[in-house]
Formats: structure tokens, sequence, C-alpha cells
């Protein structure tokens, strides 16, 4: 039974082109790629370089850490509010330093690669500030609470923007760890001596990396319980890294890969919508979907270079059919759908027009420098009508399991884009691109 399902999934992503009521066009991922990282600029915090493109944004909370008396300036929004998390900040930080490592090489043949370096440098230089002290790290911005009150772009703001931080009294190993892979994995981008390199630089974010890994192993807990407020918004499951520093089974990197490729026969004969997407939750559906597309071409060009395949019960399913499914995955969100629509706004002909994003829904402080108050900012989220800027490369959460998607600013559970779902789709697109 385990056989007949994977052959018919790797079926069906292959048939997807010609379903009736999806979109045919071949799509352009070079396009999607440089909106992918003109996101990132969008999501910048801080004091915006001269060389920022996306020019409806401004400089914002230019005071955090003031409370604390530390500069947390700097760093991304995580999707549609105003504040900055450190969980999922250090995951995009990671990822965005995994594409580097594993494409950098098609990312540079697509003129790509210094947009990307400059992404990864902007979130883990405000992980190194955020790293104060050896045994603490400052994890939050902003009242998640408050926040979600008022309606405001980030130019304006006006809510309160605490500084949370975890130290051996408040611990936090699964955020302290992840992190510690963030800083860690963009020191291995920056360590090249290839253009975009910088090895002082690469040994100041090692330190910091290896700092934060031993406080994670010798301080035990979890990032809810060291700061309640961030429950509702970014809870943890556990440790976030082997903190023992030993791999299981006797050192032994089998057990490993074991997991791994279980994990991805898993995917290849998950469930699939109606028109073929991928269904693995009802919320952000998209992060998923990103996340596990990037490590199975990842995972596809590994099996190639060893000649090998993915063993699937009876069944072995090659590196192109690996990366085939990805692609097909990709498509159904660049517009090849029922709806007709990109999932990725600013690509193609028809994207969502009111994702739900405080800064893209409310004019641009160049055109309206006058200061937008919670009021005032809640009578543009109910402004029918599309938004005021376009925040190109954001994927939004997605359609529902039968494929329909409601384009509403207040529908944040299928329209809110994120840092998270993005990174990811920077490397599978990169791939994509360079067979």
């Amino acid at each position: 039974m385990v056989s007949t399902r994977a052959l018919l999934v790797v079926a069906v992503a292959g048939v997807l082109a010609v379903m009736p009521g999806c979109e045919t066009a071949q799509h352009d991922y070079a396009v999607a790629l440089s909106k992918s990282l003109l996101y990132f600029e969008a999501q910048r915090s801080g004091r915006l370089p001269p060389t920022q493109r996306v020019r409806w944004r401004g400089h914002s909370a230019l005071n955090d850490g003031a409370d604390h008396g530390v500069d947390l300036t700097g760093g991304y929004y995580d999707s549609g509010d105003n504040g900055k998390f450190g969980f999922p900040m250090a995951f995009t930080v990671t990822m965005l330093s995994w594409v580097v490592v594993e494409h950098g090489t098609r990312l540079a043949a697509a003129g790509e690669l210094g947009h990307t370096l400059e992404a990864v440098r902007w979130g883990a230089d405000y992980l190194a500030r955020a790293h104060a002290a050896p045994e603490t790290l400052y994890v939050q911005v902003g009242d998640g609470d408050s926040d979600h009150k008022c309606w405001e772009r980030p130019e304006d703001m006006d809510t309160p923007r605490n500084s949370y931080m975890v130290n051996p009294s408040n611990p936090s190993s699964d955020v302290a760890a992840e992190t510690a892979a963030a800083l860690a994995a963009a020191a291995v981008v920056f360590s090249t001596p290839a253009p975009g390199g910088d090895r002082q630089y690469a040994s100041t974010l090692l330190v910091h990396a290896k700092q934060l890994f031993e406080f994670a192993k010798n301080h035990r807990g979890l990032y809810q319980n060291s700061v309640p407020s961030v429950r509702s918004f970014y809870s943890s499951s556990g440790d976030e890294l082997i903190l023992q520093g030993k791999l299981p089974n006797d050192g032994h990197h089998a057990h490993l890969r074991s997991n791994l490729e279980n994990f991805l026969c898993n995917i290849v004969q998950g469930r699939l919508t109606p028109g073929g997407m991928l269904y693995m939750q009802n919320w952000e559906n998209n992060q998923a979907v990103t996340s596990t597309m990037f490590v199975l071409v990842t995972y596809a060009d590994h099996l190639a270079a060893a000649r090998a395949s993915l063993q699937c019960g009876g069944v072995k399913l090659p590196p192109a059919q690996l990366v085939s499914f990805a692609r097909a995955q990709v498509d159904y969100l660049l517009g090849k759908n029922p709806m007709r629509m990109s999932y990725m706004v600013g690509y193609g002909n028809r994207y969502p027009l009111q994702p739900h994003h405080r800064g893209a829904s409310l004019p641009s402080i160049n055109s309206k420098p006058g200061k937008i108050t919670c009021n005032e900012g809640s009578d543009y989220f109910h402004r029918p009508g599309p938004n005021s800027n376009v925040i190109d490369g954001a994927i939004v959460g997605g359609p529902d399991a039968n494929d329909h998607y409601n384009d509403s600013r207040g529908n944040y559970v299928q329209g809110e884009p994120s840092t998270y779902a993005v990174a990811p789709i920077v490397g599978v697109l990169a791939r994509l691109l360079h067979r």
C-alpha cells in the first residue's frame, strides 16, 4: 500500500499542469526569486540603508532596547504586525544562511547572491546585538497583544516597545540554541574568501554562536515559560538542537538520515487538496510547504551526487522525481491552481490585494508623512479595495483544504505573510532556475 501511494502522489504532481481550472503558463522563477528577496527589505526594522529598494518603507523603531540600555534596533518584523520575536527571526536567518550554503552558486548565477547576503546580514546583525552578554539574550521587542489591538504602520508606532530577555534566572534553551544555529550558519556564509565574504565578521558571529550554545546547554528551559507573553504567538515544543553535542545512535549519522528520509517519504505521500497542493496545516499552510520543499530539493541534490534514490517502502524515488514534486508545489503557489491566483504578492497577473499587513495596507510615510494613529489606521483596515502598497514577494498563508482563498485584510489565517514562509522559497527558486 505504501509503495502504490508514493507512486500515485508523484504521478499527481506530474499531471497538475493539465488539470482543469489550473493555469498552464510557464512560471518565471527568476522574477519570483527577485521579489522574494525584496520582501525582506519591506520587513526591515530600524534605520534603513541608502541601498533600500522598497521605497514605501521608512525608518522605524529607532529606540528599541532603550528600556534596558541596549541597542535592539534593526532586525525584521516577523509578519504583518510590528513585533520582533527572536524565535522566528533566528529561524529566518538560519534558513537564509542554509540557502546560501547550498545554493550560493545558483543565486550568484541569477544575480541575487548579493541581495541574499544582505538579507542574512541584516538579521544576523540584530541577533548579535541581542546577545548582550555571554548568558543574556534579548528575545522579543514589543508587546504582541497591544500591537494586535492597533493597526499602525511601523514608522508611527506608539504601542509599548518593551524588551524581553532570557538569562540563567529565566532560561530559554530552545530560542538560545536556535539563535546559536542562526549565527553559526551565518558565520559559515561569511567565512568564504569569495566576493561577499567577511572573515572577521564571521569570526565575531561564531563567538556569539559558541557562547549561546553553551548558555543553552547549561541553562535548560522553554521560551514561553521565561517570557509568558510569547505563549500565544511563538510557543516552543522543546529544545531546538542536540544540546549535549552528541549524535544519536552511538555517534553515527544513520539515525538522523533515517529520520529525514522517513519525513520526506511522509511528505510525498501527504494529503493533497483537489487542486494538488500539499496540505499540512490550517493556519499558514504555505509556510509548511515552502520549508518542506526546500528540504526536499536540497536532499534531492545530495542524493543525485551520491547516485542514490529516496526509498519509500518498496519504491525508489529518484532525485528528479523529488524535484518534480517540489516544482509542482511551487507552480501551484505561483498561480497554477484552481483559483488561478499567485500566492506570492506582486507576482503574476492575479495575486492577493489585501494581505494582512499593517505597513502595506497603510499609505507610505513618504506620501502621507503625518502620523496615522491607531484609530485612523483602523479606518484603513476596514476600507475595501487593494492595500496602499504592494509588498512584493510576500507569501500569504494560502488557500484552504479545498483550494479556496478569501482575499480579505481581516483574514489573517490565510492572508498574513511571514519571513519564515519566504526564506525557504529563496532556495527552492534558485534550485529550480538551474537544473
